[in-house]
């Protein structure tokens, strides 16, 4: 009797909260460094019939090192990656230095992100980025960022609202011949939800815009051409309500990365 074929596996990039982050007393487990994984990245993944698996960083002043730990290994062991939002990517990793202490970001996350994405690339296997993810692999792969788009484009829309979250929307236009459009045949537009401050300045050497905000021009989803499958969105999809037709429906773009992800095994 046939087995059946198990669910894939796709490992997820760790938020890091760190000891001493403003607004946070220090007790308890917040005395300790936490990896977590938004429960809505991982229910957005699971209702594309995968399993959620979190990758955990290590650092050199934690009992784990890198001899211990090869992110190589959950490269090999499953069969995609989604990068998390989260922190502001550091300025340093695209050759800057913050304009504002408070956009100093995350250097510790983007070394460890940047070797996850190049241990996955590198295994054949795709790769995802949401928000923060884009921004990544924006950087990673040679690109810059607008460190703050009210200060670097002040005529830009309103593309975070701490008070609205996820419920600030704007339109995405795809652009005419990317994968993106293709999966949305005879759409060209969507309302997507808008949660950065930060956003693509220089597009990365190879890669292509598949989606821009039509009333300031901001870069909403990328991709890297050619074998394999890199690509992002700026907006959250874990954030959609199924529920809601007058919002942009991510089904379609998870499902094709879930088929790269099979297509990756199967090789």
């Amino acid at each position: 009797m046939p087995q059946p074929e198990r669910p894939l596996l796709i490992g997820t990039s760790a938020r890091i909260y760190t000891p001493g982050t403003p607004g946070i007393e220090p007790r308890g487990v917040w005395s300790k460094s936490v990896h977590y994984l938004e429960q809505s990245v991982a229910h957005w993944i699971i209702r594309g019939g995968a399993c959620a698996v979190m990758i955990p960083a290590v650092d050199s002043t934690g009992p784990a090192t890198h001899p211990d730990l090869n992110l190589s290994h959950y490269a090999q062991a499953l069969d995609g990656l989604v990068l998390q939002g989260g922190n502001d990517v550091a300025p340093q990793s695209y050759g800057e230095t913050p304009l504002h202490p408070a956009w100093a970001g995350d250097r510790v996350r983007d070394i460890y992100e940047t070797e996850l994405i190049n241990a996955f690339v590198a295994a054949g296997k795709p790769v995802f980025g949401v928000c923060r993810g884009l921004q990544l692999l924006n950087v990673c792969f040679g690109g810059t960022l607008l460190q703050d788009i009210d200060r670097q484009h002040p005529d830009a829309l309103q593309h975070r609202d701490s008070g609205k979250y996820e419920q600030n929307f704007h339109a995405v236009a795809f652009e005419p011949g990317s994968r993106l459009s293709g999966l949305y045949p005879g759409q060209t537009r969507a309302t997507v939800n808008s949660i950065h401050h930060q956003a693509i300045k220089d597009l990365a050497p190879g890669f292509v815009v598949e989606a821009r905000c039509p009333d300031d021009g901001m870069i909403e989803a990328i991709r890297r051409p050619g074998p394999g499958f890199v690509a992002a969105v700026q907006w959250h999809p874990e954030f959609h309500d199924p529920a809601d037709d007058c919002t942009f429906d991510d089904t379609p773009l998870l499902l094709d990365f879930l088929a790269a992800a099979r297509l990756a095994r199967s090789a």
